[in-house]
C-alpha cells in the first residue's frame, strides 16, 4: 500500500444485513488475502458474467464454467462457501450482494461493482425469483423469522414491478441504497465500477479494462480465449453441463439461472405512469450522477 493509500479514508462496516439468502456476519472473521477480488452487485446485474470474466482472467482462459470456483461467503442456500474459499490456493474471486456498509472492506483487495438499469435488473430478478423450486422457497422462509412470509411474486410482471418499487425490492435486500452506497466510494483506488450495458456492447473492451484493473497481463491468444469463454452462449452451455451433475435450486436449472441476458424487455410492458413512478424513485433515492450511470453506464469525470 502506498503512503497516499494509507492516508485514505476507507469504508467501515456499519451494520449487519441478515435478509433473504444473505448473512453478512459470515464475513466478520473472514481472512482476506492481498490479491483477493470481490465481485459485488445488488443481484441479477451481471454478477455471474463478471465472475466468469474474472475467473477466466485469473485461471488463464480455461475451457470451462468458472463461476462455481467463486465462493459466496454470505450465501445461505449452499453450504461450505467459507470453507471453499479457505481451501483455494489460486487467486480468489469472491462474490457478494451485500451493501458496502455491511461488508468489512479490505484496502488490500480489489473490488468490482456491477450496475444495471433498475428496470432491466428487475426483469432479470423476476425470472430468477419465479424460478425457485418450492423446496428452495421453503428453505428461504426458514433462514430468518422475517423471511417467514416470503412468497412468489405476482404472475403479472408489471404488478410485481410496481410492488418492487413500492417496497424497495422486498423480500430481497434494498436496491437503491446498495447501488448508491457502492457508487459513493467509486474513487477508491481498489474499487472499479462496471456496467451491464457496457459488457453487452463492448465485451472485449470491458474484459481488457477489468484485466488492467486486476493487473493481469495476457498474451493475445489467451485474451481471445477469455473473451470467447465469457460470451453469454458459452456460459449458458457450460453452466447447463455443470448443473447436470448437481441438484438445482431452480425449476429450469442453469437455463433459468443464466436466462436471456437482454435489456429493454420492460419497454412493451410498463405504462407511462409506471415509468414515471420508476423515475420518481430514481430521483428520490439516487444522486443525479449515480442515476445517470445506472441508466447509461457513463461515469462522471
Amino acid at each position: 500500500m502506498t503512503q497516499e493509500e494509507a492516508e485514505l479514508v476507507w469504508p467501515q462496516k456499519q451494520r449487519e444485513l441478515m435478509m433473504w439468502v444473505a448473512d453478512s456476519r459470515r464475513w466478520n472473521d473472514f481472512q482476506m488475502r492481498p490479491d483477493d477480488v470481490v465481485i459485488a452487485t445488488w443481484s441479477k446485474s451481471g454478477t455471474t458474467w463478471t465472475q466468469q470474466i474474472v475467473g477466466q482472467l485469473i485461471l488463464g482462459g480455461p475451457d470451462r464454467y468458472c463461476v462455481p470456483e467463486s465462493p459466496w461467503p454470505d450465501f445461505l442456500l449452499r453450504d461450505g462457501q467459507v470453507e471453499q474459499a479457505k481451501e483455494q490456493t489460486h487467486r480468489r474471486f469472491l462474490k457478494t450482494h451485500l451493501p458496502i456498509e455491511s461488508l468489512p472492506y479490505s484496502p488490500k483487495a480489489k473490488y468490482i461493482y456491477i450496475g444495471r438499469d433498475g428496470r432491466d435488473t428487475f426483469w432479470s430478478w423476476y425470472n430468477h425469483w419465479i424460478s425457485f423450486t418450492p423446496e428452495t422457497m421453503e428453505r428461504i422462509r426458514g433462514f430468518f423469522p422475517w423471511n417467514a412470509g416470503a412468497s412468489y411474486p405476482s404472475s403479472d410482471i408489471r404488478l410485481a414491478f410496481v410492488d418492487w418499487l413500492d417496497t424497495d425490492a422486498l423480500p430481497n435486500w434494498p436496491f437503491w441504497s446498495n447501488v448508491q452506497g457502492w457508487f459513493n466510494w467509486r474513487h477508491l483506488p481498489n474499487l472499479m465500477l462496471v456496467h451491464f450495458a457496457n459488457l453487452k456492447t463492448d465485451l472485449p473492451g470491458e474484459v481488457r479494462r477489468i484485466a488492467e484493473f486486476l493487473e493481469i497481463e495476457l498474451d493475445p491468444a489467451t485474451f481471445d480465449r477469455v473473451v470467447e469463454h465469457s460470451s453469454f452462449d458459452y456460459m449458458q452451455r457450460k453452466a447447463v453441463e455443470f448443473e447436470a451433475t448437481r441438484t438445482s435450486v431452480f425449476k429450469g436449472g442453469a437455463k433459468s439461472f443464466i436466462y436471456k441476458g437482454t435489456n429493454g424487455r420492460w419497454k412493451d410492458v410498463l405504462t407511462d405512469e409506471d415509468l414515471a413512478r420508476y423515475q420518481a424513485e430514481v430521483e428520490r433515492n439516487l444522486t443525479p450522477a449515480c442515476a445517470h450511470w445506472l441508466e447509461t453506464g457513463e461515469l462522471p469525470d
